[in-house]
């Protein structure tokens, strides 16, 4: 088993340049003497053009009626000839694929002209015959550089297409690895850009977490608590009233029969949403929500506000409670005195400036986010990139270890 030979991919075309010169150098220097010898047919083959045209053109002039429609033919004939030659782009650079690509091309414009040929000079003849032979001439000696081109493509610059790609997949893996390295610094200018972005935010956390931790807003958290704990409470002490203010908020908004102001229709609303707030704003003894009890007492006791029988009974056994032994007075003046906390912390100096102060850090706290997010996002696209970049510096490495192992029969191994 042959041993595998260890490059870098500075030292790979060094060493492919020394195993295949001897291959190559003949190959490359015959396809350029030919290229350069149909460059010159072609050249040739339009200065024989612009011949035929300015030969045509002169005979126009003279008004002639035996030649003049066929004087006519053979200049539109010549300058078509000129026009396609023209469009056809000679190589710079000698390689099997320029070549061929080149042979494909003017093989295209000699097929159309020998079907002009064959259509329109039998048509001119007698006329311009010397003209027209010396076309013919120079156009048959293009058409057998041409044919000369492209025997050697087929026979023997084939052979050596897989060299010459390896060299351009080298050449390729170069400038890859060139703007790999390009990339490997953007990312890491990205990423120290981040860096300080994440610390700042990391600073305003902790920050903004000491802020409410501080007296007011911790008080403040756990006179929420206990409001969401009373509101909870509340809804349990109402349970059996839920159906009944749903049923009467109907009758009051879509038939006008419950007989509700309109303040107490919002209360209705807020016992249904928010009983805690609704508690917390009555008055001493919740007359409001006496009020609309004893209109749902009447509703029901005149069968307009119409409940199953047990649902019926617990209502009318809360509504007793409430009105008649004052079953919330407690929890009431829990709600009254932890809304009054409430209201003093909210309303405190040192809750304002501690609010003002989180405000302020929170707003930065936003817009270092959306700092962050813009920079994460041109990172996560030069991550992207680097790691397509690597992909196909190890695609292109592939290819150069196999495409040697078939021409040269050895095997390397690019690091």
């Amino acid at each position: 088993m042959s041993e595998v030979k260890i490059f870098s991919s500075s030292d790979i075309e060094g060493w492919l340049k020394d195993q295949t010169s001897s291959i190559l150098t003949p190959v490359q220097a015959q396809a350029q003497k030919l290229r350069d010898e149909v460059r010159d047919s072609i050249q040739s083959f339009s200065d024989v053009g612009k011949m035929l045209m300015d030969n045509s053109s002169r005979e126009i002039e003279k008004r002639n009626m035996r030649t003049y429609n066929r004087a006519r033919a053979l200049n539109k004939l010549a300058r078509l000839f000129t026009e396609r030659i023209k469009k056809i782009t000679i190589p710079d650079q000698v390689s099997y694929d320029n070549l061929n690509r080149f042979a494909q091309e003017i093989q295209k414009v000699f097929i159309v002209t020998d079907i002009d040929i064959k259509n329109w000079f039998p048509r001119i003849s007698p006329f311009f015959i010397m003209d027209r032979r010396k076309f013919m001439a120079i156009h048959e000696k293009a058409k057998l550089s041409l044919n000369t081109l492209n025997d050697f493509l087929t026979k023997e610059y084939v052979k050596t297409k897989t060299l010459e790609e390896t060299f351009q997949l080298i050449h390729e893996l170069h400038n890859l690895e060139q703007q790999l390295l390009q990339v490997e610094a953007e990312k890491k200018s990205v990423e120290h850009e981040r860096a300080p972005l994440e610390n700042e935010l990391a600073e305003l956390e902790k920050i903004i977490a000491e802020l409410k931790s501080e007296g007011p807003v911790d008080q403040l958290f756990l006179v929420e608590a206990e409001i969401e704990k009373l509101n909870k409470e509340l809804k349990q002490e109402l349970r059996h009233l839920q159906k009944p203010f749903k049923k009467m908020r109907a009758l009051a908004l879509y038939r006008g029969g419950a007989g509700l102001t309109p303040d107490e229709r919002n209360k209705l609303s807020q016992y249904l949403q928010n009983p805690f707030k609704a508690v917390s704003t009555e008055g001493t003894n919740y007359p409001v929500l006496k009020q609309i009890l004893q209109k749902m007492e009447r509703l029901i006791n005149d069968g307009k506000l119409k409940l199953k029988s047990d649902k019926k009974r617990k209502a009318e056994q809360d509504i007793d409670a409430i009105l008649n032994r004052d079953s919330l007075v407690k929890i009431y003046a829990r709600c009254a005195d932890v809304a009054q906390q409430e209201r003093e912390i909210l309303n405190s100096e040192k809750m304002a400036e501690t609010r003002n102060r989180l405000s302020m850090f929170q707003d930065q706290t936003k817009r270092l986010q959306a700092k962050k997010a813009r920079v994460e996002a041109h990172e996560a696209v030069k991550n992207r990139a680097y790691n397509d970049i690597v992909d196909r510096i190890g695609s292109h490495k592939k290819a150069i270890e196999k495409n040697i192992q078939v021409s040269l029969d050895q095997k390397i191994h690019i690091l």
